[in-house]
């Protein structure tokens, strides 16, 4: 007469299983927090690349001056347009996009621009009230009807850049003075910027 082979799992085989879910979620959970971080800065680029875009296109529609309105400190973008009937001066144009968490306006510690771009890395210049005084901590990249990046005085410039950064990697949205604008990367110790 035979004996019936137990049957489960023994103490050992559970420990296994249980050894292989730690490492597993050990690799895992580092490296789904860095791929959350890479898809919440780029995704913050591209937006800023899109609002370029739209300021572009709202000042050729318009047939005025529109900029997109980098506010550094509040870490939030918008379009704005320049009216030019009743009282003349700079409204917005649709709503306020704002950063994710742990994405700020800046370069970081970078030295250099990306190539054929500025001549030294900055965000675009302050953007000015409609007395034409600046206003701190911003940034403004203006368009005129054209569709072509001009400075306050509105002489075609290709200086209009916005960086922003999680703190490892840093993405730049520059603007030729053609009025195309490119998305840069370059991680945050070393300047070495690849188009994206």
């Amino acid at each position: 007469m035979s004996h019936p082979l137990p049957r489960g799992y023994s103490l050992i085989e559970m420990m296994i299983v249980m050894a292989l879910t730690v490492v597993v979620a050990a690799i895992a959970i580092p490296m789904s927090g860095n791929a959350l971080g890479f898809f919440r800065v780029s995704g913050d680029a591209r937006k800023v690349s899109n609002a370029m875009a739209l300021a572009k296109l709202t000042a050729a529609a318009s047939f005025t001056q529109a900029r997109l309105y980098v506010d550094l400190d509040a870490k939030t973008h918008h379009v704005e347009i320049y009216q030019k009937s009743g009282t003349p001066g700079w409204v917005w144009s649709g709503g306020s996009t704002a950063l994710s968490q742990g994405v700020s306006m800046g370069y970081g510690s970078l030295a250099t621009p990306p190539p054929n771009t500025q001549v030294e890395i900055n965000q675009a210049p302050e953007c000015l009230t409609d007395a034409e005084v600046a206003i701190a901590n911003t940034a403004c990249v203006i368009f005129n009807s054209r569709g072509i990046p001009v400075d306050s005085a509105e002489a075609p410039t290709a200086s209009g850049a916005v960086y922003v950064t999680d703190g490892s990697a840093v993405y730049g949205v520059t603007i030729s003075a053609t009025g195309m604008s490119q998305v840069w990367q370059s991680g945050a110790s070393s300047a070495v910027w690849s188009k994206q």
